[in-house]
C-alpha cells in the first residue's frame, strides 16, 4: 500500500484541488497543514518551490496541483472524471484549465488584493475577472458541469478559485448575471466531497 503525504494550506486552491482528487481516488494520505509564514523544513527539502501542495509518495514527489490530481486519477477514477473516451472534452477540460491558472488567476489575484495593484480600482480587475465567468456560464447553459453531463476534472480544478472570486465580495456575486454559475458552485460547497477536504 503507497504511503502518501500531502503538505496543504487549508485555504489555498491550489492545494483544496489535490485534496478533492485525492480524495474522490481514495487515496490514503497524510495532510500535513502547512503555516506558509513557517513552511516546515521537511516540505522545503522536498520542493525547493516553497509552494503547496506537495504531494510525497513512495519515494517520488509530486509538487503541482495538477500533477496531484493526474496521479490521483491514475490510481483510481470511478466516475470517469479524465473523460476517456471523449477526446472534445479532453480538450476543453485542458484549454479551461490553462484560461484559469494562467490568466483568471491573475485578475483573481488583482481583485482580491487591489491595494497591491493600485493602478486601477478593484471593479477594474472584477470586469476582467468576469470575462472567464461569463465563458463558464455559457457553457453550464448546455449542461450541468463544464465539460461534460457529469463532474469531471474541470469542474474540480475550477472551483476553489471560481469560490475565491466570488468571496471577494458575496453580495456583488449573489446578483451577478451567472445564475448557472451560482447554482454549480453552491452545489459544490455542499458536496460531501468538498465539506470532507475542507474540515478542520
Amino acid at each position: 500500500m503507497s504511503h502518501a503525504t500531502l503538505y496543504s494550506f487549508r485555504r489555498c486552491p491550489y492545494a483544496m484541488r489535490a485534496r478533492m482528487a485525492l480524495r474522490y481516488s481514495a487515496v490514503e494520505v497524510e495532510i500535513v497543514e502547512v503555516s506558509l509564514k513557517a513552511k516546515p523544513a521537511e516540505m522545503l527539502a522536498l520542493s525547493s518551490k516553497g509552494t503547496v501542495p506537495v504531494l510525497q509518495v513512495d519515494g517520488r514527489v509530486i509538487d503541482e496541483s495538477l500533477d496531484i490530481m493526474r496521479w490521483a486519477l491514475a490510481q483510481q477514477d470511478p466516475d470517469n472524471w479524465r473523460l476517456f473516451g471523449d477526446l472534445e472534452g479532453q480538450a476543453l477540460t485542458a484549454a479551461l484549465i490553462e484560461e484559469n491558472d494562467q490568466v483568471f488567476k491573475l485578475h483573481l489575484n488583482r481583485y482580491k488584493y487591489p491595494e497591491r495593484h493600485p493602478e486601477y480600482p478593484q471593479e477594474h480587475y472584477r470586469r476582467e475577472g468576469e470575462d472567464f465567468l461569463r465563458r463558464l456560464e455559457a457553457l453550464l447553459a448546455t449542461r450541468p458541469f463544464l465539460a461534460a453531463d457529469h463532474q469531471s476534472l474541470a469542474d474540480v480544478a475550477l472551483m476553489p478559485f471560481v469560490r475565491q472570486f466570488a468571496h471577494v465580495d458575496r453580495e456583488w456575486f449573489a446578483q451577478a448575471p451567472y445564475p448557472r454559475l451560482q447554482d454549480w458552485l453552491q452545489r459544490f460547497l455542499e458536496s460531501e466531497l468538498f465539506m470532507a477536504i475542507m474540515a478542520k
